[in-house]
């Protein structure tokens, strides 16, 4: 299936029905997280979003109410279909998979004290923790690019982490009080 193109040279979907077969083959993908899978097809594979693009849609799908996936999902339907392109690309990442879930979810019910699947469970649970952590040494190169020193966001980081890890904040809290101070000092920085 060919692409189209946008003004900027950026491949794009070519039509609605390109919209949900790719977000239901990117939703299939992705059991127990979505943003390996996510970043890989949308800035290195389908080339739709360049990785810094994606790194800004992420952040606002983050902080916007709703599961990551889906907001960003819409947020790409919209940029090139509009209002029917989010409705599209929502319905490609839920429809086919929540079929799935429901018929996972009567098996599970049947098997779910046989040690096989436990086990099977807990190996799916490594690979998406390794996924992750993947993706986030691939996104970390846009950092090269972003207005605050590294030390500054290796700080953050370091604070999130302990915040999270060992304090056990809230996760509202710790992203209101550590990404609103990452907002403000890379507005500082950007501001004349």
């Amino acid at each position: 299936m060919t692409q189209a193109s946008t003004p900027a040279g950026h491949p794009r979907p070519a039509s609605l029905t390109d919209l949900f077969v790719s977000f239901t083959l990117l939703a299939l993908q992705g059991f127990g997280g979505v943003l390996a899978v996510i970043q890989r097809e949308l800035v290195e594979r389908k080339r739709w979003l360049t990785n810094e693009e994606f790194i800004e849609d992420w952040a606002v799908a983050q902080i916007m109410p709703g599961p990551n996936a889906v907001n960003l999902c819409m947020m790409i339907g919209t940029r090139y279909f509009g209002l029917a392109g989010a409705l599209t690309a929502v319905a490609g990442m839920l429809a086919v998979p929540l079929v799935l879930i429901l018929l996972l979810v009567l098996l599970h019910g049947q098997f779910a004290d046989h040690p096989a699947v436990a086990g099977a469970l807990r190996g799916m649970a490594a690979v998406s923790a390794g996924l992750i952590a993947a993706t986030g040494l691939r996104m970390a190169a846009a950092l090269a690019r972003n207005p605050m020193p590294a030390a500054w966001c290796g700080a953050i980081v370091l604070a999130s982490f302990a915040l999270l890890a060992w304090v056990r904040a809230p996760l509202g809290w710790v992203l209101l009080l550590l990404g609103g101070l990452g907002c403000v000092l890379a507005w500082r920085r950007i501001t004349p």
